[in-house]
């Protein structure tokens, strides 16, 4: 029987390349997104679309139920719908820090909360949540976007322990750089939310940084093939890393102390 996927933020990048691979290997993919328009190429593959928003609740709830109605479970959910708002936390508005917070960890948690039934269901299920190296380690300007991904990780490792006793694994990817629409998004709100900053000197640098470390980002393809490995691993690791200098990151964050590592980060705006 084909297992049912459920992948959010499927109109682009990473969701839109794994909700193709997975479709090319047998399963039967639900492809998730505000953007429709986005995601008719996906259609012809034999991929079910759907409207949601991760932020709106009945959004939510008459997807998955869209979905339940018609495969009457949900297997997989990938939790990929995510965007990065950069800008020194001083300058980001509230109200644009809770909609970082509400898309990148709100959302993932009402989703796994509303597939979690139809897993218990199955005595299965794999919960694969997209987080970043960001969710390792902090960089300035990106403070609102290391929360929500700090958060979606630990977030995971509660719910890891509380499913586990119903056979329902909870896998976490951490990409490095990849070609895809986040990286434009991030830097056009580091530059929106900048524009009178006291911090714009700075800034400028990592602006400059972001632009060039962008040209060596690995394809989405890459993270894709990492999504399909933790699903079809019978033990699944906790953690998958994978794209443009992710491994040695995090590494180096492992091994360095606080006041080193910052120096190290730091170097980089100079």
């Amino acid at each position: 029987m084909n297992k049912v996927v459920l992948i959010t933020g499927a109109s682009a990048g990473m969701g839109k390349e794994t909700a193709k691979l997975l479709a090319a290997t047998g399963y039967t993919v639900y492809g998730a997104a505000r953007r429709v328009e986005k995601m008719k190429d996906l259609e012809p593959l034999g991929i079910k679309t759907l409207a949601m928003d991760v932020t709106d609740e009945a959004s939510m709830v008459s997807g998955v139920e869209q979905i339940l109605a018609k495969e009457d479970r949900i297997d997989v959910l990938v939790n990929n719908a995510g965007f990065g708002s950069y800008g020194a936390i001083e300058d980001v508005p509230i109200a644009d820090a809770k909609y970082q917070l509400d898309v990148n960890v709100f959302g993932a948690a009402r989703l796994i909360q509303l597939v979690l039934p139809s897993m218990r269901r199955s005595g299965w299920g794999k919960i694969i949540n997209i987080s970043s190296i960001g969710g390792k380690f902090a960089t300035p300007y990106g403070g609102w976007y290391h929360a929500s991904k700090f958060a979606l990780e630990g977030l995971s490792d509660a719910l890891r322990n509380e499913v586990k006793p119903f056979g329902i694994d909870v896998v976490v990817i951490e990409p490095g750089g990849v070609k895809s629409e986040w990286g434009q998004l991030a830097y056009d709100n580091l530059i929106k939310s900048s524009r009178q900053s006291a911090y714009r000197e700075t800034i400028d640098k990592l602006a400059g940084f972001l632009e060039k470390a962008g040209e060596k980002n690995v394809e989405p393809m890459v993270i894709a093939e990492l999504i399909r490995e933790a699903i079809e691993a019978k033990r699944p690791k906790f953690r998958y890393v994978a794209g443009y200098m992710a491994k040695q990151l995090v590494i180096v964050r492992k091994l360095l102390p606080d006041r080193l590592f910052d120096r190290v980060i730091m170097g980089q705006f100079r």
